[in-house]
């Protein structure tokens, strides 16, 4: 299975509810966040959706010890119909990160994928979502700050957690959660935070990370 550590930290990140009872994995991949809906979330019912051929998480879910509550299907999240909205959207998006450096000034530009540009997500996410359903996404920085201005007046962040691979680097990620603007309205108090992965030692890891992600990695 692969294993990235975007799509660990979102589901050990994520606020998981007693409501949440159906959950919807948007570009499931591998499965590996679906699966840890999965362990955290003992009675919901977790779908997985993805572009991509989903064979691989079939075959991990089949491998888990939750696959009566794993479901998947190879899907634009453009096109996915549910006869039932859901409490919880997680979503590793695909991006383009360092993707063109600019010969000039040697900017570097980012730039989300064309599979799944950040308006069409953000439209998936309020058509799917039930009224007091809450959505995270782990993006890169200066993607993260394009998706909150794409999302303004629909999606109202709730909790926001950056994170730097050591404490002398600029963070790279940003984790954040959102709710629907109708049910908590515009002016909804943001939670912030920091996470720093590594203590700049070779492979040692600070205990906050240990903590977070303890449940999900064997070496910890």
């Amino acid at each position: 299975m692969k294993v990235g550590t975007d799509g660990v930290l979102l589901g050990a990140w994520v606020g998981v509810h007693p409501t949440d009872h159906r959950i919807l994995d948007v570009g499931t991949g591998t499965g590996v966040i679906a699966l840890m809906m999965a362990q955290r979330a003992p009675e919901a019912q977790i779908v997985g959706v993805d572009i991509d051929d989903v064979t691989e998480a079939h075959e991990n879910a089949a491998n888990s010890s939750w696959a009566t509550r794993l479901a998947f299907e190879q899907c634009p999240i453009q096109e996915f119909v549910s006869a039932q909205p859901f409490d919880l959207i997680v979503s590793n998006p695909p991006f383009f990160v360092d993707s063109l450096t600019c010969p000039d000034d040697g900017r570097t530009i980012a730039r989300h994928a064309v599979s799944l540009p950040f308006e069409e997500l953000c439209s998936a996410v309020m058509r799917l979502l039930t009224p007091e359903g809450h959505f995270a996404v782990v993006l890169p920085i200066i993607e993260a700050e394009r998706f909150l201005n794409v999302s303004k007046g629909r999606l109202v962040p709730i909790r926001r957690t950056e994170v730097r691979t050591t404490p002398r680097r600029a963070p790279k990620r940003v984790l954040l959660e959102f709710m629907r603007v109708d049910s908590v309205g515009s002016k909804k108090q943001l939670a912030c935070s920091e996470l720093i992965i590594g203590t700049g030692r070779h492979e040692e890891y600070t205990p906050e990370y240990r903590a977070l992600t303890r449940d999900f990695y064997l070496k910890f």
